[in-house]
């Protein structure tokens, strides 16, 4: 029996309010947010995200949010690149097409927990995925909501994964 390949799998964990969430929200929301997350699975010597555009990858830390403000170690997998390259370009097709993406409901981070768990076994950590609820549990949450569903978010600096580039 040969020995299998065991690949690490990482979360990269980005604060977009570069720590402004850590200071406002307590006015704003009227309950502390350590910061607002966008995450990416960095696996196979490659970061891969989903935003407005689908799904992306690029060198870790390639994007221009440049390098993440910390990274969880998720676990190792079997699954090979060319296995998981070809599960991406499914999801690409069906669950993470970019007009699929919602800030609260389907975005980055539903993607990192997903393709964690595909990889893992394991999920990514709660206190990232339950920032939708916790901020839609607010007046000030339910008030911008209107505002902030309208919002696409694509952070620039990847290329986009499982479908040529078009021009129209």
């Amino acid at each position: 029996m040969e020995p299998t390949n065991l690949y690490p799998v990482k979360l990269y964990v980005y604060d977009l309010s570069k720590g402004l969430a850590r200071r406002l929200s307590p006015i704003m929301l009227g309950k502390q947010l350590e910061g607002i997350w966008h995450t990416s699975i960095v696996v196979h010597k490659d970061e891969f995200f989903f935003g407005s555009g689908g799904i992306s990858s690029c060198p870790p830390g390639g994007t221009l949010l440049g390098p993440p403000d910390s990274v969880v170690e998720v676990g190792s997998t079997e699954v090979t690149e060319e296995i998981f390259l070809e599960y991406l370009s499914s999801l690409g097709e069906s669950l993470f097409r970019g007009e699929a993406y919602n800030l609260f409901e389907h975005n980055c981070n539903t993607f990192s927990n997903e393709v964690a768990q595909f990889l893992t076994g394991k999920k990514i950590p709660s206190y990232i995925t339950d920032l939708p609820s916790e901020v839609l549990s607010t007046p000030f949450g339910q008030a911008l909501r209107p505002l902030l569903d309208s919002i696409q978010i694509q952070p620039p600096g990847g290329n986009t994964f499982g479908r040529p580039n078009s021009q129209s």
